[in-house]
């Protein structure tokens, strides 16, 4: 590891100050950052720590009905957050499948969103890639990429994002709180990340100091709480990211759609909304036939990276069953796998 300056702040206008000067890092939890520093991926001069900065620690229902997650708010915390996980089940489902149970005390709901991606190419310094050296070219288009990117890659990078977070916040249309320089500025989750295209390294639209400091669902995400479902398709039921994730949320009447919410994860380098195949729901009957439907439909700009065909299928067939599960109403009691396509309603624990 190289030398570092280590700054803790007492205020955000003092973190944003910090961080604002060339090649520093914010830490958190750091359950990404330091091992990408271990691993000689990531060299920060500057690292700033903003884990005692007050008021980003709290889960706030606001007087219109959103409610506003602190950037600092542990996973583990919200996820066991009785009245969140009743008006969000698929957020709190998303967030008991992802990584270990200690890792899920400590991560924040800040960090969350600024998951660097788990391209091996990416962590390994021998290979070539244009996220970490922008200019050198992505090994991971010749290589192993059975499980890259299936939408929106280029051909300076085919990574995916890994959080399993954002995918149900987009689909309900959550929106970024971000401090900065100039102030407080408020972007969509579906428009924090960026695609690849020819500047890869370039991540999200944060530009340099600016911090998020909390995540907010609009009021009206609450009324898909009654058929609302997260599923995530992995080589190990647990602490593996997504092969392909998916959220789904209806809301339904007198035995028709009415509202839906759809998003993919695992394809991208961005949680995947796909507004056309909610659209195409709206109306119809909540059936086999009309989710097929609707998963071909969020698929259909989608096209191997490379030995990675099989993942469009599996993300259609991913889609149907989250939808599936979804209109069958969300379960009063989470499986004891969460977002497993192999749980069963006999093994469930309380998720609050």
């Amino acid at each position: 590891m190289n030398r570092f300056d280590y700054i803790r702040p007492q205020t955000i206008a003092e973190a944003v100050a910090a961080a604002s000067e060339p090649g520093a890092a914010y830490l958190a939890a750091g359950t990404n950052l330091l091992d990408l520093m271990k691993g000689g991926v990531s060299w920060p001069a500057r690292v700033v720590d903003i884990t005692r900065l007050p008021n980003l620690s709290e889960v706030e229902t606001l007087s219109d009905g959103a409610t506003r997650i602190g950037a600092l708010v542990r996973n583990a915390d919200l996820a066991h957050d009785r009245a969140f996980a009743a008006r969000y089940p698929a957020v709190a489902e998303a967030l008991l499948s992802g990584a270990s149970a200690q890792l899920r005390n400590v991560a924040t709901a800040g960090g969350n969103l600024l998951q660097r991606t788990r391209c091996r190419y990416f962590y390994d310094t021998a290979s070539a890639c244009n996220k970490r050296e922008p200019g050198t070219g992505c090994d991971a288009l010749g290589g192993e990429n059975r499980a890259h990117a299936v939408l929106g890659w280029s051909d300076h990078c085919i990574a995916t994002h890994p959080s399993d977070f954002c995918v149900p916040l987009a689909a309900l249309g959550a929106v970024v709180e971000i401090e900065g320089r100039g102030g407080r500025r408020e972007v969509p989750l579906t428009e924090f990340h960026l695609l690849p295209g020819d500047r890869p390294d370039r991540e999200t639209v944060l530009e340099p100091g600016e911090m998020i400091v909390a995540v907010r669902l609009p009021p009206e995400a609450a009324a898909f709480a009654a058929h609302s479902r997260y599923l995530k398709v992995r080589e190990r039921t647990s602490y593996a990211f997504a092969l392909v994730s998916a959220a789904a949320m209806l809301r339904l009447d007198c035995g028709r759609i009415t509202e839906a919410r759809v998003a993919l994860g695992g394809v991208a380098l961005k949680p995947w909304r796909a507004p056309e195949a909610e659209a195409l729901l709206v109306g119809q009957e909540p059936n086999r036939e009309t989710f097929e439907r609707a998963a071909e439909l969020a698929l259909r700009e989608a096209r191997p990276s490379g030995d990675n065909a099989a993942k469009i299928t599996l993300a259609r067939r991913t889609l149907t069953r989250a939808l599936q599960l979804a209109a069958a109403g969300t379960p009063e009691r989470l499986p004891a796998l969460p977002a497993s396509a192999f749980a069963s309603s006999s093994s469930e624990v309380s998720h609050v």
